[in-house]
């Protein structure tokens, strides 16, 4: 029985696991969604909201900079960390993260997540056109024209 055993073994030594760790905070407040598993993503939330109270408590303490980067080894990240995502949550207590279900893995059938942060910006796509809009394109007979003088004229 597990009694009073707290936080994630994820069949993983300890060194590792503290890795993997590090490295999906580094990832997701870089990028501000990430895909993971739902054992890994349910283990590390806990650390994200905690970094993120941090940079709100603190933003301009020297100690609390050094504390998150003790968990986010990448100085840009905390940078942002401390700069946007901060200043985004300064009204919210708690709840930083939210998990989305994704349906399960391909090779395995492992139960996939989305770990994104609560109220992040959408990018813009650099996409042509909207969605369900329609390209206009030359009727097949004048690109057939097109493409003969086209190579006649090369």
């Amino acid at each position: 029985m597990r009694h009073r055993i707290d936080g994630y073994k994820l069949g993983r030594l300890t060194k590792h696991r503290n890795a993997m760790f590090r490295n999906l905070l580094v990832s997701l407040f870089r990028h501000e969604r990430i895909t993971t598993t739902e054992a890994k993503a349910k283990a590390v939330r806990g650390l994200a909201d905690h970094c993120v109270t941090l940079a709100k408590r603190d933003v301009n303490r020297l100690h609390a900079r050094r504390q998150v980067l003790s968990l986010v080894p990448d100085r840009e990240v905390v940078a942002r960390l401390f700069d946007v995502v901060a200043a985004r949550y300064g009204d919210r207590n708690g709840g930083y993260t939210r998990l989305v279900k994704a349906g399960p893995r391909p090779g395995d059938a492992a139960p996939m997540v989305l770990l994104e942060l609560v109220d992040r910006v959408e990018p813009e796509k650099d996409g042509k056109g909207k969605k369900g809009e329609k390209r206009e394109k030359p009727p097949k007979g004048e690109r057939k024209r097109a493409k003969k003088q086209q190579a006649a004229a090369s």
